[in-house]
């Protein structure tokens, strides 16, 4: 009764853990999942934002609004590219692990862009304007390539999949397509190879028997032969 009780309490010990802990997995789950639709919405305000500052504002403002926008839609193409790639194609995670490192200095640039916007020093901003739009242009030229490279090689591998297939199809499409030899055709081949072998095998020479004839010892002994150089015999000793 008591090692019953114990098992019982154990299995309710389970439940409750397995219970708790599925809460928590589903809880954690949720709560990233609340976490990203705040980020995107956050991120499609924030470039709706930028647009509309590149579309209704000239000078330092509107330009720098344009290098964030130009440098973020870069970036997020080649960051869904490369990891979309990434799970059918092994080879792009070395890709994938570049552009982190260039994504670094992507967010670096886009916060220091978004820090000009608010400096009240147009002046000064305007003179960086030159080599904020080099550093923003090498890093959107790094993405694209990565961007592109990968798209062109999932192409390629697209075509030659469809190359190979569409040379399957004609094979078997010519298969099917032979109706010459009808299946009766080759049982009725089969069937004479078959009554070909019965008949050699009929036909074969009997094996000749185990035993032979009796001993030689059991027959009469032939006489002696006789030789030249032999004396003759004398007639007293044929007595």
């Amino acid at each position: 009764m008591e090692a019953a009780l114990i098992i019982f309490a154990l299995m309710l010990l389970a439940f409750v853990g397995l219970g708790a802990y599925v809460t928590v997995k589903a809880v954690g789950a949720a709560k990233r999942g609340v976490e990203r639709t705040v980020v995107q919405a956050r991120r499609t305000v924030e470039d709706t934002t930028l647009r509309a500052k590149s579309f209704g504002q000239v000078g330092v403002v509107g330009a720098l609004a344009q290098l964030r926008l130009d440098l973020r839609t870069s970036m997020r193409a080649t960051e869904q590219a490369l990891s979309e790639g990434a799970r059918s194609d092994a080879s792009l995670k070395e890709s994938l692990g570049l552009f982190q490192r260039l994504s670094a200095h992507g967010r670096e640039l886009d916060a220091e862009l978004k820090r000009l916007e608010q400096e009240p020093d147009r002046q000064r901003t305007a003179e960086l304007l030159p080599e904020l739009r080099e550093r923003t242009a090498r890093i959107v030229e790094s993405a694209d390539s990565l961007r592109w490279a990968a798209r062109d090689r999932a192409r390629r591998f697209a075509e030659d999949d469809l190359s190979t297939l569409s040379e399957q199809i004609e094979m078997e499409s010519g298969a099917l397509r032979d109706w010459s030899r009808e299946p009766v055709d080759d049982l009725a081949a089969a069937a004479a190879a078959w009554d070909a072998a019965q008949g050699a095998g009929a036909g074969a020479a009997p094996a000749a028997p185990a035993h032979g004839p009796g001993p030689a010892a059991l027959s009469q002994a032939a006489p002696a032969p006789e030789y030249p150089w032999q004396k003759a015999r004398r007639p007293e000793s044929t007595t």
